[in-house]
């Protein structure tokens, strides 16, 4: 029996969905992020990120137990395992792993930072409402779900015509569109994926499991610390360099506009300082934030 690690979120949705519709004998581990559970040194020994989910499979490789973190990697592990939503062939595999990977370094982080300013920074103490951050992340999720919604179009499932861990992946995300304040009225393909994907018995199983436990962390100070704050005070350093980013564009910007004549291809000064305009500044935190101008 697998282990999960697990708390309702969409990046644990995927897990349960996955081991749902797989047909794979699991037991939950509750993670409760808004505690820091995942920060104890049990959790960290199997997820050194301090992320959910995880698992511990005891048949792994070879028959040998094996524990792993990451969503994406879990999905591809358990499609692997079971033969099952995966791609059915070397072609369609690789458009299930390019669309999984969207996911992972583009959907995922763009909307939970989404979330995360739209949502949470401006309820915090003190708050934190950007309006930079907020139209960033809403706008840059916004044009994700565009893609996404082109890509639905002309393809039943995410990846093509087969249901699979790609689905998986971006279904608990796109669910929460909403929160991102983003709109279906100009995304029908989207929204017709999203309706098909939630009315599957696995992904409804999957989104049940432990579902009273999803909670608004929005008021929750004690939770707000664990999840924003503990880990380097994770929340302030991002404002701080949002801002202080934005500051060394502006100078950069304003340096390379006073006339001075660019530097043509292969002709660039030995003494390479000349051409350098090194520019530190230090974040909220104190903390040093080094861009460079090259001209």
């Amino acid at each position: 029996m697998i282990d999960l690690y697990f708390w309702p979120t969409p990046n644990g949705w995927k897990a349960t969905i996955a081991l749902e519709e797989m047909g794979l004998d699991y037991r939950v581990n509750l993670i409760n992020i808004g505690k820091g559970d995942q920060f104890t040194p049990e959790f960290l020994k199997i997820s050194p990120n301090n992320r959910m989910p995880a698992i511990t499979d005891p048949d792994g490789p070879d028959g040998a137990p094996i524990s792993m973190f990451e969503s994406g990697a879990i999905l591809q592990y358990l499609a692997r395992k079971t033969g099952q939503f995966g791609g059915s062939t070397e072609r369609k595999r690789i458009a299930v792993d390019q669309w999984l990977m969207w996911q992972m370094g583009g959907l995922g982080p763009m909307a939970g930072q989404a979330h995360h300013f739209l949502k949470y920074a401006p309820a915090m103490d003190p708050p934190n409402d950007l309006a930079y951050a907020k139209d960033r992340y809403r706008s840059e999720t916004a044009r994700l779900y565009g893609v996404l919604d082109r890509q639905l179009a002309n393809n039943e499932f995410v990846a093509g015509d087969e249901y699979s861990i790609a689905d998986m992946s971006v279904w608990g995300w796109a669910l929460l569109w909403e929160g991102q304040q983003q709109t279906l009225d100009d995304k029908p393909h989207m929204k017709r994926w999203l309706d098909q994907v939630s009315a599957r018995p696995a992904v409804i199983r999957g989104r049940a499991v432990h579902a009273d436990l999803r909670g608004d962390f929005k008021s929750d100070k004690g939770a707000q610390d664990k999840l924003f704050k503990s880990a380097g005070e994770c929340t302030r350093q991002r404002v701080g360099f949002l801002y202080v980013a934005r500051q060394v564009v502006s100078v950069c910007r304003r340096r390379n506009s006073q006339g001075k004549p660019q530097e043509t291809q292969g002709r660039r000064s030995s003494n390479t300082a000349r051409n350098r305009t090194s520019y530190v500044k230090r974040n909220a935190l104190g903390h040093k934030i080094s861009s460079t101008c090259l001209r």
